[in-house]
């Protein structure tokens, strides 16, 4: 691959000050936090594959050659997952499906591209018309196609990009949308070591439902991964939503505070350190992985935010936690993840990728 020996290149710049432009934007602009769910097109927040799901984080950051990360982090798009291809799947909810698949192909002139296609189809519904009569039963999804570019600036440093257009389709509405994904990766000389710093989902709306403009869950944020040099681990970690301090908000069922029944008086249920400590740990995933002689691969993610916003009151389960296992063989990589969104529901992910140059050799 060719690369440049100069951190003053102007794609460097180029990126650096594309991600400034969008952290300000977000500073001045309130719309941008996102909380508890509030924007649109969840499924640009849906990990693309079982592995990024097992770990429990939206994108990953590590020097290997997996396709499926490569999707969600243009950074680490490169000619070593060229004629890659990766499909993934996922049952989530009431009959909501999520699925991908990714392509990636190495252009002589032009570099290094990921094709990709990700779907959200929320399931069947029943209509009815103003009488309240039923009429037909419809469909409700969202479809995003990605095209990922990345390059190497020299042998530690390297940025990306994804364009992605979004369909959505429900009932006899259609809205499309843009986005785009920033990246850019630093990494050791031996490799061991890897952090990326993203901007995920700038853009909006194109065409709406009903002339009403939602937004895309813009997002910046920061992840990196370590693998011990004497040992088959690799820990990871990543911050996120750094555009939004606050990401607590108030959960009618279980309120931040309590009211004196006879003075009326309100107080906080916690001290403002603990109030810190919390918010803090929403935006923190960590995760953890073992290389067990490069065949087999068990996977550990934690997620305090989810836990966080998915446990039931005043109760530990394993809500927030994730895990899976991946297999390396015959030139095939079968994953498997679950991940456990809250005490009654763990959907499961699958992924399979493999390098099509095998069987074309």
């Amino acid at each position: 691959m060719k690369t440049f020996h100069s951190f003053g290149h102007p794609l460097l710049r180029i990126f650096l000050c594309a991600v400034l432009f969008n952290f300000q934007f977000s500073i001045f602009n309130p719309l941008q936090a996102q909380v508890a769910g509030m924007s649109s097109l969840a499924v640009l927040n849906t990990p693309s594959s079982a592995r990024t799901s097992a770990l429990g984080f939206n994108y990953l950051s590590m020097y290997d050659d997996d396709i499926a990360l490569a999707l969600d982090n243009p950074s680490l798009v490169s000619d070593r997952i060229s004629n890659q291809l990766a499909v993934s799947f996922v049952n989530m909810f009431s009959g909501a499906n999520f699925g991908s698949v990714a392509y990636a192909y190495n252009f002589e002139n032009l570099g290094a591209f990921t094709f990709g296609l990700q779907f959200g189809s929320y399931g069947l519904f029943q209509g009815y018309d103003e009488t309240d009569q039923e009429t037909w039963d419809f469909m409700a999804a969202d479809y995003v196609l990605t095209v990922g570019w990345g390059r190497a600036l020299n042998e530690n440093v390297t940025i990306g990009a994804n364009f992605r257009p979004i369909l959505s389709q429900y009932e006899s509405y259609t809205a499309l949308a843009f986005g785009i994904d920033l990246a850019g990766t630093f990494m050791t000389n031996d490799k061991n070591f890897s952090s990326t710093v993203m901007a995920r989902n700038i853009g909006a709306q194109i065409f709406t439902f009903d002339g009403t403009t939602e937004r895309l869950p813009f997002e910046i944020a920061i992840a990196g991964s370590y693998k011990l040099k004497e040992a088959p681990f690799r820990l990871m970690f990543a911050l996120n939503e750094l555009q939004t301090w606050d990401l607590r908000y108030e959960d009618p069922l279980n309120p931040s505070t309590v009211t004196d029944p006879f003075t009326g008086e309100t107080t906080q249920k916690h001290s403002k350190f603990v109030n810190v400590l919390d918010n803090l740990g929403r935006h923190i995933n960590v995760g953890f992985e073992v290389d067990i002689k490069q065949i087999v691969f068990l996977r550990l993610g934690y997620s305090y935010r989810q836990m966080a916003e998915m446990r039931a009151a005043d109760t530990f389960n394993m809500s927030g936690f994730s895990y899976g296992v991946g297999v390396k063989v015959k030139g095939f990589e079968l994953s498997y993840a679950r991940n456990n969104y809250h005490l009654m529901q763990a959907p499961n992910f699958i992924s399979i990728s493999t390098d099509l140059d095998r069987f074309f050799r």
